[in-house]
């Protein structure tokens, strides 16, 4: 039952977060964001969660952090390609960064997910147990 009650409201409200908190750190990098970057990150954090939520304590953070962060520069990519080449909204064109593929993504990107993944995980790791619905957090750095 508790799961059941855990399962159900948790989620939502740092979904949403993720995604004001996105937004919040791309308008202190840039100096603006797009409303479809803040809706992106909320709902990156949907897989991002859920995967968390499924790895083993005793998977590495980093590896943790690195597969996080190929999720989001996989959708990265397939929004970059529906919102900025299908759609042409122009928000953002790495084609100038070494290593771009479409100009949508690039290695120095994909390296800032990863990065940025690890926090997140720890944060929905506190978030569960702080609320009662998980373990205490524990990791293996490397």
């Amino acid at each position: 039952m508790l799961n059941t009650i855990c399962s159900s409201w948790r989620h939502w409200p740092r979904w949403l977060l993720g995604g004001l908190l996105y937004g919040f750190l791309e308008i202190a990098y840039r100096g603006y964001t797009h409303w479809t970057m803040m809706l992106l990150a909320a709902l990156l954090c949907v897989p991002l969660d859920i995967a968390n939520e499924h790895m083993p304590w005793h998977l590495p953070l980093v590896c943790q952090g690195v597969l996080g962060g190929l999720v989001i520069t996989a959708a990265e990519l397939v929004a970059g390609l529906l919102l900025n080449c299908w759609l042409g909204l122009g928000i953002w064109d790495y084609s100038g960064i070494w290593g771009n593929l479409w100009g949508q993504i690039c290695p120095q990107f994909a390296l800032l997910w990863c990065i940025l993944a690890v926090p997140a995980i720890i944060i929905f790791d506190w978030w569960d147990y702080l609320f009662g619905c998980g373990d205490w957090p524990h990791y293996q750095i490397i």
